[in-house]
């Protein structure tokens, strides 16, 4: 590749986290190119449930995903991929799960939580009755089409004048230059944000973190024809698992009756949820296994434990018709992965599960913290 054009950012990752750092550098009219080593979106920005859980989150999460709200929607309408406006409910199956939702919605204030009495959520939701307290709903949060949202944004940004290498693999940087396996890309300012891969360029961050990847069993199903999930759904799994949670007195009590009530979930560590899809069906989700590399061998237990749990809750049948392995970058003591190993490359990686919700305001703060330290100016 021979390339004399000089670019403010180069990007490393076509991921939802590269993509929209390359959408905020765009946005402030700089020159931008992106790299990546497929050719095309493809990983964990395609295997997700497309649901920006943002009111669950805590802290710089929860920053970032308030943050990158709007940017979502923006984008969206731009881009041309399906968003919606719908928040997400979360149905308490047992009083202690309704006492760590009351005690979150008194922490937050009704304009990220309502509560819902055991007749509110039964309106709202198609589940059985059986054991059920009540509820609360997040109005904040969003959901996108996972399948079609990177690769759209992707395809608007290279037909605004963004330059993607595809099929093409960073291997070392130097200040001011990426150096490829098509030649070099000379630039201001790199971001480097390859999630899981980030132990191929920058082993040290990986070893210090003890950064892994996260296997996790997921499926689609479709139900009856009368069956209509309306929004996003959290299960008191979801109330065990989201750093929103972590603080509050009540959430112990519901992390040790699940694991006493499911032993023989603890291993496959499971997350009940349920994210409804534009063409009707349901992404049903999701268990987690890490290792810092991938096994290709997946067992029958988690899609089992799924179907069987999503059934009992919907008390209808479902039809699968997809399964796979997601995989994203983790580390058991941070959210996010964030460095400069050499002036003007910046290493950026999020790692847990979150990185749908968070990557549009994430991004716009590590975008614009660059440019102020690298002194790069934005076109009047």
């Amino acid at each position: 590749m021979a390339n004399e054009t000089k670019y403010d950012v180069v990007v490393v990752g076509a991921g939802i986290v590269g993509l929209a750092h390359a959408y905020h550098a765009y946005n402030r009219g700089l020159r931008v190119a992106v790299v990546d080593h497929a050719d095309g979106v493809t990983g964990a920005s395609v295997q997700n449930f497309g649901h920006a859980c943002i009111t669950a989150q805590s802290g710089t999460a929860l920053r970032y995903g308030t943050a990158g709200r709007q940017h979502w929607l923006d984008l969206s309408r731009k881009a041309g991929f399906w968003s919606a406006e719908v928040g997400t409910l979360c149905v308490a199956r047992h009083d202690d799960e309704l006492a760590l939702i009351n005690e979150f919605a008194a922490e937050r204030g009704s304009t990220d939580v309502r509560l819902l009495d055991r007749s509110q959520i039964l309106d709202r939701l198609p589940i059985r009755p059986e054991g059920v307290t009540g509820g609360m709903y997040l109005p904040n949060d969003i959901q996108v089409d996972p399948r079609s949202a990177a690769p759209s944004i992707a395809r608007w940004l290279e037909a605004s004048g963004v330059d993607f290498y595809w099929r093409t693999a960073a291997t070392h940087f130097d200040t001011g230059v990426v150096h490829t396996t098509r030649g070099d890309l000379h630039t201001e300012t790199t971001f480097v944000t390859v999630n899981y891969d980030i132990d191929r360029l920058f082993p040290e961050f990986a070893d210090r973190d003890e950064l892994q990847r996260c296997r996790l069993h997921m499926l689609r199903a479709h139900a009856p024809l009368a069956f209509t999930l309306p929004t996003p759904l959290f299960t008191g799994w979801s109330l065990v698992r989201y750093s929103g949670f972590d603080q509050l007195a009540s959430k112990d009590a519901v992390l040790q009756r699940l694991r006493a009530e499911y032993p023989d979930y603890v291993d496959i560590d499971l997350h009940q949820m349920y994210t409804p899809q534009p063409d009707g069906s349901i992404l049903v989700g999701d268990t987690h296994a890490k290792d810092v590399s991938t096994s290709p061998f997946q067992s029958e237990k988690g899609f089992a434990v799924l179907i069987d749990e999503a059934e009992k809750l919907f008390g209808v049948p479902l039809t699968v018709t997809e399964r796979w392995q997601g995989v994203y970058s983790s580390a058991p003591n941070k959210e996010f992965l964030i460095e400069e190993p050499i002036d003007g490359v910046h290493v950026v990686t999020v790692t847990t599960g979150i990185g749908m919700t968070t990557s549009m305001g994430l991004a716009l703060e590590t975008v614009e913290n660059a440019l102020l330290r690298n002194n790069i100016r934005i076109p009047a």
